[in-house]
């Protein structure tokens, strides 16, 4: 069973891929589809059983790498983490295929938007069974190669080959702390392998390293290094920037980048390695931060954004924030919950924006759009799920996997604890407020689009609308049937058992009656007083805006990072580039190298072309000068 989840989409990728154009468009969006959600009905299989009969398996498909001391095998690794992750990419990664059978069907280029999407499925699905660093590495490359694929499908615009070579360029920063991070644990340990390096953690713990100029305890660099990884692929704080630019690709390239796989990868990376973390007080309280400032930063842009799936990029990015502080005070069940949930809520968003543009014929300014609610009711109606989950709207699935976090932060009761906390108020109140901002000047208020007339307006057709209904249970339902798995107390850790290692057990206390109401009535108020201000009277925003001129071009800018990053970065590096072409490889080597040959040769034969006169005296004469040169040669030698 586990060989067909795993391979179904790679075999679907190379049959859409190579013979695409053989088979015809339509087949090749059913073969891709068909295969991706049988992969995605095993999986459910794999989590029953592991729910279940407590399942676990470590399937060997192949001896990979056997050199010297490096033993590699690729493995499928069966447990309660792997299991969740197989669920949340097959499921999402499935409905995205069959959303695009309608979403795509104007591209000429179907067949490959079929196999990158099928290729991404089967790289995240190597990274989530992996039992060893290297398999974790391929996969986790495979993913940003097929990113790199997907943000720049419409290669043809400018915007989205810039977006594409950005996400490439930023993940490759992480990737290089992630790659050391690696060397570092075989340097150590001899070995790539999750249980032989996970077991012999403790007896390194007062090893010290000397790391740039300063003595390291080894666990806490190893750490380190790994979250540096994870900061990029997640797109945390000062690694963020791929992320908003990202939405060049297609928006069911969105939602599979955003919701399941690609961006979740850091947190499962993070959980996974619990067994070290859980070691490293101070790598866990730089998760903690960077957690913590990345959801408020993330919501702080997000509510002056006007381009729609911009908006619901930096609440994924917001969400991961989330994620991340959840793990850094050692919830990382709770952390796995709000990926858990977040997948579906986040995906429903994202197509249901896709199905907006869609309507709108491609249109994604928020401020053109409005009045449509009754026009789109289906796509409406779902939407607002998406948002009530996103928000923590009580008994919603964000509600239980959001408050959670919160909850445990407060619970955690140090200093980092309590802020995380505080601040994860804050960043809900927030991302209530731009969630429904987006609800409101999308579907409500009156129409602002100049260049379609509302009366062309229509649904999305039924092979769009089914994913987001699918969806939409699971934003509804997921928190309340699986919070008592994820992290009731005694049957959270029977079901996570030693995929997720716990050096101190979670506290089974609870926070007071008013910080538990604390949030969800904020979440409640928000939902009124947003309507107001973006419908009733908008005056009010704009006076705002007026007044608080800098504050909302610091926002509207994204924090400047774009522009920092370009002086510290991008510019020097254009100039080093230049000079390097202009006065290295041009006045340099190209001069006294195939230039200079060249030209050499060239000179040579304008003088030698002078010999051919037609006389043979001076044939005569120029024998006898290579009789000569020869004979001295020989005379010589």
């Amino acid at each position: 069973m586990e060989y067909y989840i795993l391979f179904l989409p790679l075999l679907a990728s190379v049959i859409s891929g190579f013979f695409g154009k053989t088979i015809g468009d339509k087949l090749s969006q059913i073969i891709t589809s068909l295969f991706v959600s049988i992969s995605a009905i095993l999986s459910f299989f794999v989590l029953f059983k592991v729910i279940s009969h407590d399942y676990s398996n470590n399937l060997v498909v192949a001896t990979w790498i056997n050199s010297g001391t490096l033993n590699v095998n690729w493995s499928i690794k069966i447990d309660a983490l792997s299991s969740v992750m197989l669920v949340v990419v097959t499921l999402v990664s499935s409905l995205v295929h069959i959303y695009s059978i309608g979403y795509m069907s104007h591209d000429p280029h179907k067949p490959r938007f079929m196999a990158y999407l099928s290729l991404f499925t089967f790289a995240m699905l190597t990274l989530v069974t992996s039992d060893n660093f290297i398999q974790l590495f391929f996969g986790w490359e495979g993913v940003g190669l097929c990113s790199y694929f997907l943000i720049g499908f419409w290669y043809k615009k400018e915007s989205a080959n810039a977006a594409a070579i950005k996400a490439f360029v930023v993940n490759r920063v992480g990737d290089f702390g992630f790659a050391l991070g690696i060397f570092l644990i075989f340097y150590i340990f001899g070995t790539v392998n999750y249980d032989e390096v996970f077991t012999q953690i403790p007896s390194i713990l007062d090893k010290k390293l000397f790391f740039l100029g300063f003595n390291v305890n080894t666990v806490d660099l190893i750490c380190l290094l790994l979250f540096v990884g994870a900061m990029g692929k997640s797109a945390q704080f000062l690694l963020h920037t791929w992320l908003p630019d990202a939405m060049e690709g297609p928006t069911p390239v969105s939602a599979l980048i955003h919701a399941a796989t690609m961006v979740t990868a850091g947190v499962f990376l993070v959980v996974r390695c619990s067994p070290i973390y859980e070691y490293s007080e101070l790598a866990l309280s730089i998760i903690t931060i960077v957690g913590m400032i990345t959801a408020l930063f993330a919501a702080s842009v997000a509510i002056v954004q006007t381009d729609i799936k911009k908006i619901i990029a930096y609440s994924t990015c917001s969400q991961l924030g989330y994620m991340f502080f959840a793990a850094g005070v050692g919830a990382y069940n709770v952390a796995m919950f709000h990926l858990f949930t977040h997948a579906f809520f986040k995906a429903l968003l994202f197509l249901g924006s896709g199905s907006v543009i869609h309507s709108f014929k491609d249109e994604q300014d928020i401020n053109l759009m409005g009045g449509v609610w009754k026009k789109l009711p289906y796509t409406y109606a779902l939407m607002i799920i998406g948002t009530l989950a996103l928000t923590g709207f009580p008994f919603l699935s964000g509600f239980y996997s959001k408050d959670a976090i919160i909850e445990f932060a407060y619970l955690k009761g140090n200093t980092v604890g309590i802020y995380a906390a505080t601040i994860g108020i804050f960043t809900a109140l927030l991302t209530s407020i731009y969630s429904w901002r987006l609800i409101f000047k999308t579907f409500h208020g009156s129409y602002n689009n100049p260049n379609q007339k509302i009366e062309t307006m229509h649904e999305s057709p039924m092979v769009m609308i089914i994913p987001l209904v699918i969806l939409s249970i699971g934003a509804i339902f997921a928190g309340v049937l699986f919070k008592d798995l994820f992290f009731g107390h005694q049957s959270s850790y029977d079901f996570w058992g030693s995929s997720i290692k716990f050096l101190n057990p979670l506290s089974t206390d609870h926070p007071p009656l008013w910080f538990l109401l604390l949030t969800p009535t904020l979440v409640i108020i928000s939902i009124p007083i947003s309507y107001y201000l973006f419908v009733k009277n908008t005056k009010i925003v704009d006076e705002i805006v007026r007044i608080n001129k800098p504050l909302y071009l610091f926002l509207k800018n994204k924090w400047y990072f774009d522009e920092l990053y370009d002086v510290l970065f991008v510019i020097p590096s254009k100039n080093i580039g230049r000079f390097l072409w202009k006065k290295i490889d041009g006045s340099i080597i190209d001069r006294f190298g195939p230039d200079g040959i060249s030209n050499l040769i060239k000179l040579f034969s304008l003088k030698a072309v002078k010999f051919q006169s037609g006389y043979i005296y001076q044939y005569a004469f120029v024998m006898l000068i290579g009789f000569s040169i020869i004979l001295t040669f020989i005379i010589i030698k």
